[in-house]
This record gives structure tokens, C-alpha cells and sequence, in this order.
């Protein structure tokens, strides 16, 4: 039997014993997850998901995919370029059970996208449904950092950015799917969030 699934953004078709890439999920290596966004079990077409259906899979490994460059050259009367390298965080698993049925009382842990939980993740979590237009999902901490750091962040796109009252790598770390959708609309970034992979980045220039 197999299964379409899909998580972080993108869509796998999948079978028992199958070993795939995708985006990072906020497990460790040995723990079994639950994908609960199923688009199709065998015959069976969703629409858009199949209800109760899951698939369970096997945590393998965190890796990171291959290195991507990123190069900026402004040209202008004070020129400037600067070159950046990106490896994507992804989750190696391995596919397991396949469920028609039965998936909303499995028990097992849902597999959720982004970076392991920490202990500040709860408090997090608990101030997202709070959130006016502009996204503070993290607090700023003491102190602003040089988001210029981020791939494609100017001194333009910097002040916008200060001014939705985001100063710090760790309130850009935390943004949801909604928090950059919304910024999206505020700013008029049109996908540069994700284009560029500002998520990813600074979660790893939080980590200083």
C-alpha cells in the first residue's frame, strides 16, 4: 500500500520501508512520529485530506542537504556584494505503518516541522494567539542583533523589518507559517521570507 503525504510544504508519495529526506521535524533520532496530513491511501483520494488516516515513520537521523551560495552585488556608487552558504536542516526517516484508519487514536507523537523543543518553546506557543498584525512570537531579547546578517536584508529591508518591532534573530527564528504570511502582507516581502530562508538562518545565528 501506499500514501501521499505531506509536510513542510511539500508533498512525498510514500511506502512501508521507504527511507526519505524532509523538512526538519522537531524529534530525536529514534523516535517514532505520525504524519497526519494524508492526501491519498492507496485507492482512497482526500479532499483535500483523508480523515484518520496517518503514517508513521521512524526518526533516523537530523542531517543537513547540500550547500547552497547565496551572492548579493549591489552596483552602486558604493558597491558592496557579499556571498553566503546555506545548508538546509532535514530529518532522515524511515516509513513505517501506513493507517487508513485509526490514526486520530494511535497515540503516537504527530510529526511537526522545525527545531527540536527547548524549554522556552512552550512560553512561545502560548503567546502566538495573542499576536496583533505585525508577528512577535519571541520576545526581543536586551539589545538588537544585525539582521543584515540574514541573505538579501539591507539597511532598507533592516529599518522595515525594525519597524514591525523585529530586532532580533530569535523572534525571526520563531515565526510560524502564519507570522510570515502575515509579514509577507505587511511589508510586501512577496515570498522573500521564504526565498531567501531567513527561518533557517536564524535559527542558526541565534544559536550565536
Amino acid at each position: 500500500m501506499f500514501a501521499v503525504l505531506k509536510t513542510g510544504g511539500k508533498q512525498y508519495k510514500v511506502a512501508s520501508g521507504d527511507v526519505l529526506r524532509v523538512e526538519k521535524l522537531a524529534a530525536a533520532a529514534g523516535e517514532t512520529v505520525q504524519f497526519n496530513e494524508i492526501l491519498m491511501v492507496g485507492a482512497t483520494v482526500g479532499a483535500p485530506l483523508v480523515a484518520d488516516a496517518g503514517v508513521q515513520a521512524e526518526v533516523i537521523d537530523q542531517i543537513k542537504g547540500p550547500k547552497t551560495i547565496n551572492f548579493v552585488k549591489r552596483r552602486r556608487k558604493h558597491s558592496s556584494a557579499r556571498k553566503k552558504g546555506h545548508r538546509q536542516q532535514l530529518t532522515l526517516v524511515r516509513i513505517g505503518d501506513i493507517l487508513e484508519k485509526g490514526a486520530d487514536a494511535s497515540g503516537v507523537k504527530a510529526a511537526v516541522n522545525g527545531a527540536a523543543p527547548v524549554a522556552a518553546a512552550p512560553a512561545a506557543k502560548k503567546a502566538a494567539p495573542k499576536k496583533a498584525a505585525a508577528p512577535k512570537a519571541a520576545p526581543a531579547a536586551a539589545g538588537s542583533d544585525d539582521l543584515k546578517q540574514l541573505s538579501g536584508v539591507g539597511p532598507a529591508l533592516e529599518k522595515k523589518l525594525h519597524a514591525a518591532d523585529v530586532t532580533t534573530f530569535a523572534q525571526i527564528a520563531a515565526w510560524t507559517p502564519e507570522d510570515v504570511a502575515a509579514m509577507d502582507e505587511k511589508l510586501s516581502f512577496k515570498g522573500r521570507i521564504e526565498r531567501e530562508g531567513w527561518i533557517a538562518q536564524a535559527v542558526e545565528l541565534a544559536k550565536g
